[in-house]
């Protein structure tokens, strides 16, 4: 790690520049892939012009700093992340794609020092929510939009609404209680809270959408049950052999109600958040 980063975001960094971000690099295809329905709500929200400056906080692989630039084809759109893996294969598939303009910078968004007022657009796709300091973090942010520019997030609603999370959860819990974390402003899942950062932030005008997409996990059952296990099989680590094996059939049996013609689906729902800086 060569960026600076806030003592409050010290977990993230250990997570995301390790095992956290190698595993999101091995399967970046699939999370994109994943929450490919929620694109052009997010899009739509941004409003990229083709001049634009666009600053993509939590940018992981890159997919979104891409696409952004693509539409800002005469600006630019710089991605920032704190994952060294994530931003190597970034660069890498902006040169394979042949997008120039999309530039990726290892950074902690929390208190690096952007220009101010150097960027007309600023997103991110689920990339904002696991600030240690989100009140900081978000002055910080909007600090770096321009005078009239936008805010535009995707960011998750609360795992009741969304079928995958609070499905997957319970199955890998093994019968286990599962903690209720309550609702926190950085976690952006409560519209109230969320209003009141982005507010003493310095944004304005700042609007919840909700929108619901199915989710893709995978091809077939056995190709979305890999991945899954990958993802949440963790939560199974202090269970004997036999009670893994059981969690896994579950998960499995469960995929099966969700398989389709074009694949393993859940449903999912999400926030589309803009704001303006005045």
């Amino acid at each position: 790690m060569t960026a600076t980063v806030d003592p409050s975001n010290s977990d993230q960094i250990a997570a995301w520049d390790g095992d956290q971000g190698a595993f999101w690099t091995k399967h970046a295809g699939r999370f994109n892939d994943g929450v490919a329905a929620y694109r052009d709500h997010f899009f739509s929200a941004a409003a990229i012009e083709p001049d634009a400056a666009v600053l993509d906080i939590g940018c992981g692989s890159g997919q979104s700093t891409r696409d952004a630039a693509r539409q800002a084809k005469d600006g630019s759109a710089l991605g920032v992340d704190l994952s060294a893996r994530m931003l190597d294969l970034a660069r890498e598939l902006a040169e394979r794609e042949d997008v120039p303009n999309a530039t990726f910078l290892q950074a902690d968004a929390q208190i690096h020092p952007f220009t101010e007022g150097g960027f007309d657009v600023v997103i991110s796709r689920h990339g904002t929510m696991f600030f240690g300091d989100p009140e900081a973090a978000f002055a910080n942010i909007a600090r770096a939009v321009r005078p009239g520019g936008r805010l535009a997030l995707l960011t998750w609603q609360p795992a009741r609404r969304n079928e995958w999370m609070s499905t997957f959860r319970t199955i890998f819990s093994a019968g286990r209680e599962q903690p209720t974390p309550a609702p926190r402003a950085g976690s952006l899942t409560d519209p109230d809270l969320t209003r009141e950062l982005l507010t003493s932030a310095g944004f304005t005008a700042v609007e919840l959408h909700p929108v619901s997409e199915p989710m893709y996990f995978g091809r077939d059952v056995e190709d979305a049950l890999e991945f899954i296990v990958d993802q949440f099989g963790w939560m199974t680590r202090d269970l004997s052999p036999e009670d893994r094996s059981r969690v896994v059939d579950e998960v499995r049996a469960d995929m099966r109600s969700h398989r389709t013609e074009h694949g393993v689906f859940y449903g999912s729902a999400a926030w589309i958040i803009q704001a303006r800086r005045p």
